[in-house]
């Protein structure tokens, strides 16, 4: 048999939670109309979370791209990340870089080779270490990239204009804990 089957519609808090891509932001969230008091059922709860996450995620890939682009015209988007990383932790071995990012030496090594070239990261011997490199934002990459941050900000700012200050904090905390569970998972499993 071949044909499309649709997934069963998961309802989380009383509220049918779909697949579909949601067109635009609004309040009505997984959960906030659900009947004051009552509490969510944990599968669907879990359910919920990991579709909200697979779609956050497609997302934050595409968007990836065009923050890449808009850094610098010949900018690859998977080498954002790792200047987002070197401009928050500051100089970091190349090896460090293989472990946060989860990715080989060889696609590290790339990346940073295109960043140099472009001026974005400066590259220099590791004093306690000759044989190693120490990375780190240039001025000229911190400057691009914070002005591109400030932008987002803003542009979440008018985004979530409508939702109470408290939310986007809870939001932010809640996010902040998610990421945190992730790294000390990824410590596990690299042995960090």
């Amino acid at each position: 048999m071949t044909g499309n089957v649709e997934p069963a519609p998961v309802v989380f808090n009383g509220v049918t939670v779909d697949s579909a891509p949601r067109a635009s932001v609004d309040s009505a969230s997984p959960g906030s109309a659900a009947p004051h008091g009552a509490a969510p059922d944990s599968h669907a709860a879990y359910v919920a979370l990991e579709r909200e996450i697979a779609l956050l995620l497609r997302r934050s890939r595409a968007i990836q791209g065009r923050l890449a682009g808009e850094l610098h015209q010949d900018l690859d988007g998977a080498a954002y990340g790792l200047l987002v990383l070197l401009d928050d932790a500051g100089p970091l071995r190349a090896s460090d870089v293989v472990a946060r990012l989860g990715l080989d030496k060889s696609t590290v090594s790339r990346q940073v080779a295109s960043l140099v070239d472009l001026g974005l990261v400066d590259r220099a011997a590791d004093p306690d270490d000759g044989r190693a490199q120490v990375l780190s934002t240039s001025p000229e990459g911190h400057r691009r990239l914070s002005r591109l941050r400030d932008a987002r900000r803003a542009r979440w700012e008018a985004d979530l204009a409508g939702w109470e200050t408290t939310d986007v904090a809870t939001l932010a905390t809640l996010l902040g804990r998610l990421n945190r569970l992730g790294e000390a998972r990824e410590a596990e499993v690299t042995g960090g």
